[in-house]
């Protein structure tokens, strides 16, 4: 009988002795971080991401088989319809020329201006992006010696959810991976009529043309597309984090005029949003205070999150380590 009641004690010991930790443990504190709220613009897009290629690509071929005796442009370059890229000798006048030069200059000399070679011309205007010959290379008449292209474009895939708000003229802006600092004002040029699926998803091709293309844009290169669809200027925002809702409708917090006191909900009516900001219609006006709830503070009254006696501290060398 002793013995169970001392066991009886024990137990009760143990759990007042719970009771007094987790009494001592502090309640988790929500904190506040007050926002100020001004006017600004705000913009929606759609987006999207693409590949730069250029828009119409065009093999150069020469007429009949040869040899190029000079190059007259590198890649990169842009061309003027009608302009030389190189010039090139016929097989026959490649050997007429050679078995002229080891007879001496003035026999090299008198062939050159009987027989002249026959310039490569650009058919086009626009840029030259593949050079595929140099000085004394031969080719075929089947062989491909310059690629051009009028200009470089981006191909976006837009969700077939999303094309109905893209319009041909559209403004839009790219974003290369290759220079994420530095945006690219363009406009959508054309939609495509046939859709395709890509990881079963329907997605409609858009043509997507820089107003100036920059000289660091090059085909091949990623990119990511907004296309603007919806822009206010001047409009009072929110953080939409800072929104919240009950019943279906939106409030605020804002600071109580007493000490100590809760926070206020205050009823908004909001418009526009790009999803991490949001149109203020009604409710609050510039330059007011509203409270955005931090992440509640869950370190112990002393000790930080480890001070739970039940839970040991961590060996020194798997601790996190503050950067």
């Amino acid at each position: 009988m002793t013995k169970k009641i001392w066991g009886v004690v024990v137990v009760l010991a143990v759990l007042v002795g719970v009771g007094a930790v987790l009494r001592a443990r502090r309640a988790p504190e929500v904190t506040y971080r007050e926002i100020t709220l001004a006017k600004g613009d705000l913009n929606v897009s759609i987006l999207s991401t693409g590949t730069v290629q250029p828009q119409n690509r065009l093999e150069i071929k020469p007429p009949i088989a040869g040899r190029v005796e000079t190059v007259l442009v590198k890649e990169g370059q842009t061309l003027r319809k009608g302009q030389v890229l190189a010039w090139m000798s016929s097989t026959e006048r490649a050997a007429l020329i050679d078995a002229a030069r080891s007879q001496g200059a003035d026999e090299l000399k008198k062939w050159e201006e009987l027989y002249r070679p026959t310039p490569i011309l650009a058919p086009i205007r626009g840029s030259l992006i593949l050079r595929n010959v140099e000085s004394g290379q031969t080719f075929t008449a089947t062989d491909s010696v310059f690629v051009m292209s009028d200009r470089l474009i981006v191909k976006a895939q837009v969700d077939e959810t999303d094309i109905a708000q893209v319009k041909v003229g559209q403004t839009a802006s790219l974003v290369l991976d290759a220079y994420p600092g530095q945006p690219i004002a363009a406009h959508a040029d054309k939609i495509a009529y046939d859709a395709k699926t890509v990881n079963n998803v329907t997605i409609y091709n858009v043509d997507v043309l820089p107003d100036e293309t920059p000289p660091y844009m090059r085909s091949g290169m990623t990119a990511n597309v907004s296309f603007l669809t919806q822009s206010k200027k001047d409009v009072l925002i929110v953080p939409t984090e800072a929104v919240q809702y009950r019943e279906g409708k939106a409030f605020v917090l804002t600071p109580s005029a007493a000490k100590r006191q809760p926070p206020i909900e205050t009823p908004i009516e909001l418009g526009l949003s790009d999803g991490k900001r949001s149109e203020v219609l009604s409710g609050v006006a510039e330059g007011a205070t509203v409270l955005m709830v931090d992440a509640p503070n869950l370190s112990g009254p002393k000790g930080g999150a480890n001070s739970n006696p039940f839970m040991p501290m961590a060996p020194p060398s798997t601790r996190s380590r503050g950067r």
